[in-house]
C-alpha cells in the first residue's frame, strides 16, 4: 500500500499518470478514506445509472492531491486513463474496507460455484515509464473491408479514459457488446488508409463488422503489456479440480456492509 501521509491520506504512484496543462506527467495521487459523503454518492441513482460517472465522482471526492497541482477537479479525474482510475478505485477500496474481497466464480467444467477471499494487494500491477505511448498497434488478420472492397488491416487505438467510460455507460447497461464497440470506436485513431472523417462517420459499425478473431487480437493488444492492474487470474475449482481464468468478481467491491 502507499505511504501514510498522516491525517491527509495515502499516497500512491499511478501506473500511467496524467498530463498537466504544461504537458508534465503527474504520477502521484493522495487518497483519503471514503466517508458518509461518499456513501451518499454510492446511493445516488443518478450515478448508479452511469458507472463511469460514479467512479469519477467517487475519486474526485476522495482525491486529496494530484502530483504538485493546486487544483484537481472532475475534468482531470474524467480525463484520467481507465487503467489509472481502476488502480485508484482498488486502492480506495483497500484503504477504506481492507484488502480482503469476497468473490465467487462459476466453474465452466462442473458449474460449481467457487467462493474465494481475494487479496487486493496481491493483484499484479504494471507500471509504465515516463516515455510511455498511449498508442496500441494491432495488425488484423482479416481486416476491415470498405465500400470499395479495399481491406485495411493496420489499426491504431489509444487507451480509454474515464470520459470514454462515461459516454458508453448507458449502452453498457443494455448491451455490453455494443457498448464495447462504442468504446473502441472512441479510441480508434486510424485504420489503414481509411480517412479520419470516414472513421468518425462509421464509428462502432467498423468494430461490429470485424471478425471475432480480429476482435480477440484487439482485446489481447489492449490488455497485454499495457500499464494497469491485471484483474484476470487463475481459479481452481475445489469440486472437480479444473483450473480456469476469470476476471476479478467486483460484485461486492464497494459494498457498505
Amino acid at each position: 500500500m502507499g505511504s501514510d501521509v498522516r491525517a491527509q491520506g495515502f499516497e500512491f504512484n499511478l501506473p500511467i499518470g496524467c498530463r498537466d496543462e504544461e504537458g508534465g506527467l503527474q504520477k502521484t495521487v493522495v487518497l483519503r478514506k471514503m466517508t458518509g459523503r461518499e456513501e451518499a454518492i454510492l446511493a445516488d441513482r443518478k450515478y448508479q445509472r452511469n458507472g463511469g460517472m460514479l467512479v469519477t465522482e467517487l475519486l474526485n471526492s476522495c482525491i486529496v492531491k494530484v502530483g504538485n497541482l493546486e487544483k484537481n477537479g472532475r475534468v482531470m479525474v474524467s480525463g484520467m486513463y481507465s487503467a489509472d482510475r481502476n488502480y485508484l478505485l482498488l486502492k480506495l477500496r483497500s484503504i477504506t474496507f481492507g484488502t480482503d474481497l469476497q468473490s465467487s466464480y462459476i466453474c465452466p467444467s462442473c458449474n460449481e460455484t467457487v467462493r474465494l477471499t481475494e487479496d487486493l494487494e496481491s493483484l499484479p500491477v504494471r507500471f509504465g515509464n515516463g516515455d510511455f505511448s498511449e498508442d496500441i498497434n494491432v495488425e488484423l488478420e482479416d481486416g476491415y473491408m470498405d465500400k470499395d472492397d479495399q481491406v485495411h488491416t493496420s489499426m491504431v487505438l489509444r487507451l480509454p479514459t474515464g470520459k470514454d467510460e462515461e459516454a458508453v455507460a448507458s449502452q453498457m447497461r443494455q448491451n455490453p457488446s455494443l457498448a464495447k464497440n462504442a468504446l473502441l470506436a472512441r479510441c480508434l485513431k486510424s485504420l489503414g488508409d481509411v480517412p479520419t472523417p470516414r472513421l468518425e462517420a462509421l464509428g462502432p459499425k467498423i468494430l461490429a463488422d470485424l471478425t471475432l478473431s480480429d476482435r480477440r487480437l484487439i482485446d489481447k493488444a489492449m490488455n497485454n503489456g499495457a500499464p494497469g492492474v491485471d484483474l484476470v487470474h487463475e481459479v481452481e475449482c475445489y469440486n472437480c479440480g479444473h483450473e480456469f481464468k476469470a476476471t476479478l468478481d467486483m460484485t461486492h467491491f464497494l459494498a457498505l456492509e
